[in-house]
């Protein structure tokens, strides 16, 4: 387990303006404001927010049907605490939280890590936007 790093489930103690800040930083940001990425993770089935020192230093989460599919989505480490094992203690509690079923994520890096969690590369998948990217009806 990395040191000084806590975990938590709990969302009232995230800074989501400040949180914004630093996926913006991290070029991790998909254009969500911070009231949208509060309401992306008060909505997800399971949460996983990694701090050290006061400080939000990872997050990830997971959207599930609770019997038998989840897809998991926002894995992040802040990119000064990356190849510390962050993102695998926070991966590791999401899953402990997804027995029996089949999980699916989507990456544009860290296949390694992902790897070594036993995912496995599928051979296709398809994605859809339905109408204006976020923008709901």
């Amino acid at each position: 387990m990395p040191d000084g790093v806590t975990y938590s489930t709990d969302t009232a103690g995230v800074d989501w303006d400040r949180l914004k800040s630093s996926l913006q930083r991290d070029q991790f940001d998909n254009g969500r404001s911070a009231g949208q990425l509060r309401a992306s993770f008060e909505n997800s089935r399971h949460s996983v927010f990694a701090w050290r020192g006061g400080e939000l230093v990872g997050t990830a989460r997971a959207l599930s049907d609770g019997v038998c599919n989840a897809y998991i989505v926002d894995v992040w480490t802040c990119a000064t605490h990356r190849r510390e094992g962050i993102a695998t203690a926070m991966l590791e509690r999401l899953l402990d939280c997804l027995p029996g079923q089949h999980v699916v994520l989507f990456a544009d890096d860290a296949e390694e890590l992902y790897r070594k969690l036993e995912f496995e590369e599928q051979p296709s998948g398809f994605a859809r936007v339905v109408g204006q990217w976020l923008r709901g009806g």
